[in-house]
């Protein structure tokens, strides 16, 4: 999704990234609740507000700020910075929800943590944010809050189903994405992507509606219902891995440090994910 992103940012803005990448998407989501529980699951109910605030905190924040942060900053660091979001699941966890993670689970943590900046940085730690900015950095570690905000909204919406949740969530959202948007351009701030723009990056969108938001959106919600958020932001440092392995599978060579650090994340997750069985 980074690298990809980085590349879209040269023809589009982020405003209209993050817009477009929901409009299209929203639009998926809405056939298919339609076609599989019916209008009813369109009705909110008592949680309309929750799912408001969850909306725009995660879906709104985490774009804004993530695809702005991009134009600063270099996709190796957003993905450094998303892995992060281990650790602040676990703290949010602890704090409002006095569920103090095993120690056996930090532990992992930090050895995920560890191959991640091992995969990204091929050993090189001191060298790790060169050639970003602070403001990029800043904001895309903000845009990770958010989304960690956005995990823990499963709770508030028990009785729906990851569809319902990630729909009624993804409509606040993709209006404060336009609002957003519309304030931008009317503020001078960014300009209309013309359609010629838009449609130079027309396989990103596609990819970034039906995969980057159904499958991704979907899937991670699904997920935190089965695995918990904690579990669940754990297998997010596999996204960094998953592109190496990508890469690797169309020719690239690594070194011994970036596999090492890909053998470390996939054993941390494996090791945490016994010992949380064996405990239930």
């Amino acid at each position: 999704m980074f690298p990809i992103a980085k590349r879209s940012l040269a023809m589009i803005d982020a405003f209209s990234l993050g817009t477009l990448r929901y409009l299209f998407g929203l639009g998926i989501f809405s056939v298919l609740l339609w076609a599989i529980e019916g209008r009813r699951a369109f009705r909110y109910g008592t949680r309309l507000w929750p799912a408001i605030a969850f909306g725009v905190i995660g879906i709104t924040g985490f774009n804004i700020l993530v695809w702005y942060g991009l134009n600063f900053t270099r996709p190796e660091h957003a993905a450094i910075l998303m892995a992060l979001q281990t650790p602040l699941t676990a703290l949010a966890l602890w704090l409002l929800r006095g569920q103090r993670p095993a120690r056996f689970t930090f532990g992992c943590v930090a050895v995920a943590i560890a191959g991640v900046v091992l995969v990204v940085t091929k050993g090189d730690l001191a060298r790790a944010f060169e050639g970003g900015s602070l403001l990029g950095d800043v904001l895309v570690l903000l845009g990770a809050v958010c989304w960690v905000a956005y995990s823990l909204a499963g709770g508030r919406f028990t009785g729906w189903s990851s569809l319902r949740m990630t729909t009624l969530t993804c409509i606040p959202g993709g209006i404060g994405l336009l609002l957003a948007n519309a304030i931008a351009v009317g503020a001078g701030f960014v300009q209309v992507p013309s359609l010629e723009a838009i449609a130079s990056i027309w396989w990103q969108l596609a990819y970034f509606a039906a995969g980057s938001v159904v499958l991704g959106v979907l899937g991670f919600n699904a997920g935190v219902k089965h695995l918990g958020a904690l579990n669940m932001m754990l297998m997010v440092n596999l996204v960094p891995v998953g592109v190496f392995a990508i890469e690797a599978a169309l020719g690239r060579r690594y070194e011994p440090v970036e596999l090492a650090g890909a053998a470390l994340v996939i054993g941390a997750l494996v090791a945490n994910n016994l010992y949380l069985r064996r405990s239930n």
